[in-house]
């Protein structure tokens, strides 16, 4: 893939799915934070390398948010997309849901997670651009730039 040519949201999303095993619950038998957080690292992992054609790597997490718990057996759902780019970085929304029987589906977290493109260098590189198609896309992109702002401000004041 080259990395210049631009990138629509759908090209990158990226689905996954789960079910709560005994390996994965803590002492009160839900799905352990910790398990979940790695999923959603891997997915926004993925979906950053299948927007960028490259490897990307973890630089922030940002926003996560525990919404409700998932519990032995669930079917966990995990959606993550391209939200906003940079230079080099790139902000990844994954959303997570349990998903009942019947298809429905009931969140239980949602996470930004700020990923870099790397080169062949190990060096970070050009993330391509993202080519936004529908409102959503746009607001989402705004306020994507409004967290990256956020980010800028805390990292300037030491959080």
């Amino acid at each position: 893939m080259e990395e210049n040519i631009g990138r629509t949201v759908c090209d990158s999303t990226t689905k996954q799915f789960h079910t709560v095993m005994y390996e994965n619950i803590n002492g009160i038998n839900r799905l352990f934070g910790g398990v979940l957080l790695s999923w959603i690292d891997e997915i926004a992992a993925i979906t950053a390398r299948r927007h960028c054609g490259r490897d990307a790597t973890t630089v922030a997490v940002d926003n996560l948010q525990f919404k409700s718990g998932a519990y032995l057996n669930d079917l966990v759902v995990l959606i993550g997309k391209v939200t906003y780019v940079g230079n080099t970085s790139l902000e990844v929304r994954v959303d997570s849901y349990v998903e009942k029987r019947d298809g429905s589906r009931h969140p239980i977290n949602r996470a930004y997670f700020v990923m870099v493109c790397m080169g062949d260098d190990d060096r970070p590189m050009k993330v391509p651009p993202l080519i936004l198609e529908n409102e959503a896309e746009r607001i989402e992109w705004e306020n994507g730039k409004k967290r990256k702002e956020l980010r800028m401000l805390r990292k300037k004041e030491g959080y």
